[in-house]
Parts: structure tokens; C-alpha cells; sequence
């Protein structure tokens, strides 16, 4: 079983339709978090340290990951969506977007 974290700045939008979108898969463990300190659900060292992959929706928060968590990001892969701010929760633009860019990592 592979665990996957997906991650935003905030947790309220992307990485939480993310989780939902791909919570359904049984071969996976899904969690997201938010890199900001008011997200949701904060980013922490242990779910870094969990993840075997972690999907970041833009570059800015694989930075601050790569920044802030160094130390736990011995082994997961870590992918770069690219998917902008532009979305609300469970967009269904957005869906599709995760569904096309996602399962080829995983």
C-alpha cells in the first residue's frame, strides 16, 4: 500500500478534492494537508515522513516543503502539479485535472 499526501496552501480547496477524488482507490492511503499555518490541516514533519509520494498543486509549495521539511523527505517522491488557485472544492474542472495528472505516478 503506497501512501500519498497531497498538499495546497491552505487545505481547503485543491489537496482536499484531491484526497476525496482519490480516497475511493484501495491500493492507497490518501491524506492532504496545507502549507500555510492556518491551513486546515498543517503540513507536519509526520506526514512528510508518511508519505511515500506527495503531489503539490504549484512550486511555491515544493519549495516551502523542501524548505521547512528537509529532514523527512528522505523517501518520498515529491510531484509538481502545477495546478493554479483557480478552483473551488470538487470543481469538476479540477477533478479532471487530478484524474489526468495524477495516476501516472501512482
Amino acid at each position: 500500500m503506497k501512501n500519498v499526501l497531497f498538499v495546497c496552501s491552505q487545505n481547503r480547496l485543491r489537496s482536499p478534492t484531491a484526497e476525496q477524488v482519490f480516497s475511493k482507490r484501495r491500493d492507497i492511503e490518501v491524506e492532504s494537508a496545507g502549507t500555510n499555518h492556518d491551513a486546515d490541516n498543517p503540513l507536519t514533519h509526520e506526514l512528510v515522513a508518511w508519505a511515500d509520494f506527495i503531489f503539490v498543486m504549484e512550486k511555491a509549495h515544493r519549495n516551502n516543503l523542501q524548505k521547512r521539511f528537509r529532514a523527512s523527505l528522505k523517501r518520498a517522491r515529491v510531484i509538481c502539479l502545477d495546478i493554479p488557485d483557480n478552483y473551488e472544492f470538487m470543481d469538476p474542472e479540477l477533478v479532471r485535472l487530478l484524474e489526468a495528472k495524477v495516476p501516472r505516478y501512482l
